[in-house]
């Protein structure tokens, strides 16, 4: 792996910004872990899941929500009654039928602004 970094510049630059950008994320994470409530943690876990560029509304493919859980590093009981919340908020849709998506709207944004 050395040899074939050190040779190829293009590959070694690439595997570099990638290296930088999870480690951004793990700071990012950790951080957010500390200083963020469960309810900000799970609102930035969907912002993330639905894309970088949330224009009105995302959608999220099908999870658990154990899976988001995990995610959060808080229970699927808590899980369940922030989503029930932003549902009646208005954040969230549930798409139903067959692909069973989350619709995620772009004002859950205020969930993780608000302090």
């Amino acid at each position: 792996m050395l040899d074939t970094l050190h040779r190829e510049s293009a590959l070694s630059d690439l595997f570099v910004a990638y290296l930088l950008t999870r480690n951004i994320r793990s700071e990012e994470n950790l951080v957010d872990q500390l200083f963020n409530s469960s309810e900000k943690r799970l609102a930035r876990v969907l912002l993330m899941l639905s894309g970088k560029e949330v224009i009105s509304e995302s959608v999220v493919p099908k999870i658990s929500q154990e899976m988001l859980a995990e995610m959060v590093g808080t229970t699927r009981s808590r899980v369940n009654f922030f989503m029930n919340r932003f549902r009646k908020l208005g954040f969230i849709d549930y798409a139903g039928g067959a692909e069973g998506g989350l619709k995620v709207h772009k004002s859950l944004l205020s969930v993780v602004l608000r302090d």
